[in-house]
């Protein structure tokens, strides 16, 4: 199996060809090209930060320095992001030269258009003020450790060069501590100069590793955000995934009133009129009387079926007139409560419905009540429906009373389910579903 290339230099520098791979170069020149970044970071940073300069000022008292240093935290706070979100996506391109791994984009896609919104998302996301920090370092940390960097570099040359600086007679000069002053004097520095020079490359890849491993901290998104990412994105495809279902569930309504029904009771008529032209009491007459009635139960129940896929009602008129028309077919004696301002979202006024409907069937079937009321309300940012009986109560979800079935579709849409039914009654059955008076429908 061949081997697998290492991914930084950090990660190369125990390989015993690393100073034949390009890692040493593409280090050097990851460390160069920090300098025009760092620049163009920290000139308009330290812009911002001028009142915390100002507050040094031994003339400034105590309020003037808490006011401007105050004033220096909310520009940078402010401000500050709308600089380093570009620049961040500059060094996460960057940091290809000394890391193979993808970078995981950090800032999430927006929940919708305008500055409001994109303010809203990027001020609240941790990545954005990692971002900040990590420009904050690259402007004042990073440039003393580079500097520490390029006085080692510059002593090495300087080491390397003094025996024919010397030449010249140009003697004496400072290397370090040390002062030379002839050629001889010099020689042994430029050889432990020379000894030491297939450590700069090791050095630079140590470096430029370094500010890598850091940029890659704090730039990419961290995994607890990548996480919250993936559980928006299932929810969202799952959100999409109802919406599916509900135009299908609908399709198939529509397929079932426009087509099969229309035939069902065009079949009926007939019937009908073939009995009205056969002789009263005769077989044929009888035969066609009997499935004249049993094409009308069907019909029945075929109106039944679309009326359990998607009613008709609820599609036309809303989820208040369809809580009223459930009410009239129920045998319980029902009172409907349901003034709402305005219509919620498809997918949250079917489940709405769906779920009154199985709560009104279970007390018509198992709680021997003989009245209920249903009430549908929208408090604040929650739509309510509460179906409530005069019932024996001991519901219980693991007797098959539709309650699990009833949890599990307002699940799906992030509502949830309660329910009281103590033994004696009254059973209480409230589902809450989020919903937005701005994410009404219209009609």
């Amino acid at each position: 199996m061949p081997a697998v290339p290492p991914p930084t230099p950090l990660a190369a520098i125990g390989r015993r060809r690393f100073l034949l791979t390009a890692w040493p170069w593409r280090s050097a020149g990851y460390l160069v090209s920090s300098v025009p970044v760092a620049f163009t970071a920290g000139l308009p940073l330290a812009m911002l930060g001028l009142p915390w300069l100002l507050a040094l000022s031994p003339d400034a008292d105590f309020g003037e320095r808490a006011f401007l240093a105050a004033l220096g935290a909310l520009l940078i706070a402010g401000l500050g992001p709308l600089l380093t979100m570009p620049l961040a996506r500059l060094e996460s391109h960057r940091l290809r030269l000394v890391d193979d791994r993808p970078v995981r984009a950090g800032h999430r896609p927006l929940s919708g258009p305008g500055v409001r919104t994109w303010l809203r998302t990027r001020y609240r996301e941790p990545v954005t003020w990692r971002e900040l920090g990590y420009f904050l370092l690259m402007i004042s940390v990073v440039p003393l450790a580079y500097a520490a960097l390029l006085s080692m570099l510059a002593f090495l040359a300087a080491c390397l060069a003094s025996p024919l600086i010397l030449l010249g007679g140009d003697g004496p000069m400072a290397l370090g501590p040390a002062k030379v002053g002839t050629t001889a004097d010099a020689l042994p520095f430029a050889i432990s100069a020379l000894v030491l020079l297939p450590a700069v490359p090791y050095l630079l890849a140590v470096s430029a590793g370094a500010h890598g491993a850091l940029a890659r901290a704090l730039l990419q998104r961290g995994s607890g955000e990548r996480l919250q990412a993936e559980l928006v994105e299932v929810a969202r495809s799952r959100a999409r995934l109802v919406d599916a279902f509900e135009a299908e569930r609908r399709r198939i309504e529509r397929d079932l009133h426009d087509g099969a029904q229309q035939r069902l009771l065009d079949l009926t008529m007939r019937l009908g009129l073939v009995h009205l032209d056969l002789p009263p009491g005769s077989p044929a007459a009888d035969g066609v009387a009997d499935a004249h009635q049993q094409a009308k139960r069907l019909m029945e129940e075929l109106r039944e079926l679309i009326r359990g896929i998607h009613p008709r009602v609820l599609t036309d008129r809303g989820l208040a007139a369809a809580l009223r028309e459930l009410a009239d077919r129920s045998p319980l004696d029902v009172t409907v409560e349901a003034e709402l301002p305005a219509r919620p979202p498809v997918h949250v006024e079917s489940t709405a419905y769906f779920a009154a409907t199985e709560a009104l069937t279970n007390a018509a079937k198992h709680s021997e009540a003989g009245r209920a009321r249903v009430a549908a309300r929208w408090d604040g940012d929650v739509l309510t429906v509460e179906v409530a009986d005069d019932g024996v109560g001991g519901a219980d979800p693991g007797r098959g009373t539709g309650l699990t079935g009833m949890a599990d579709r307002v699940a799906v849409i992030d509502g949830r389910l309660l329910v009281s039914s103590p033994a004696g009654g009254p059973t209480v059955v409230r589902v809450e579903l989020p919903c937005s008076l701005n994410d009404h429908s219209p009609g």
